[in-house]
């Protein structure tokens, strides 16, 4: 039979998803606002911290004046579930990084013939750092609370978090729809 000439929908669908959840992923790492803490005791009323995996800033919402390398008082850098986002989120950026090498390497953008194959390994391999960054990112979430904070304030999710739950999810999707390339080397 004569090899088909387009390239098949879910590969093309691992190759949208998986670079945005890179993007994502890599956002939700390097910005500093996985919880944002407000409402401090003994300190403005307008004054909010935004605790990342890197770093902490602080800003006045009145005058916008934002200070980021702020003292880690109450050790929160040294709490578990940061340090091993700390570890697994670069970790998982790397990992997709390969994975989109083999990828482009197996769906066929500038050869005759698809390497389902090849596709398919990619579409495990960037199922992997998926699940990578989706671990820490939960278990965070789970002691979001539990975090170390100045007593009174409020706590809430910070943006950086919900990017990285994005950028995950869309990676677990861009790998599983990768991965259906398997079924090819079935038939072939």
């Amino acid at each position: 039979h004569l090899p088909s000439m387009r390239t098949p929908t879910a590969m093309i669908v691992g190759l949208v998803l998986c670079p945005c959840g890179l993007l994502l992923m890599l956002t939700g790492t390097l910005a500093p606002s996985w919880r944002k803490v407000s409402l401090i005791p003994d300190e403005p009323i307008d004054l909010i911290l935004e605790q990342g995996l890197w770093d902490i800033c602080s800003e006045r919402q009145s005058s916008h004046v934002r200070q980021c390398s702020q003292a880690d008082k109450l050790g929160y850098f040294e709490e578990l579930p940061v340090r091993v986002a700390q570890g697994l989120m670069p970790t998982s950026l790397v990992l997709t990084s390969l994975g989109l090498v083999v990828a482009a390497l197996g769906v066929r953008c500038w050869q005759k013939e698809t390497q389902h194959l090849l596709a398919g390994i990619a579409g495990l391999v960037l199922l992997l750092p998926g699940l990578l960054s989706l671990a820490p990112a939960s278990w965070y979430t789970h002691e979001l609370w539990a975090l170390p904070a100045p007593a009174g304030s409020t706590l809430v999710v910070g943006y950086s978090l919900v990017l990285s739950y994005l950028g995950s999810c869309l990676e677990i999707l861009g790998g599983l729809a990768l991965a259906l390339s398997f079924h090819h080397c079935r038939k072939e």
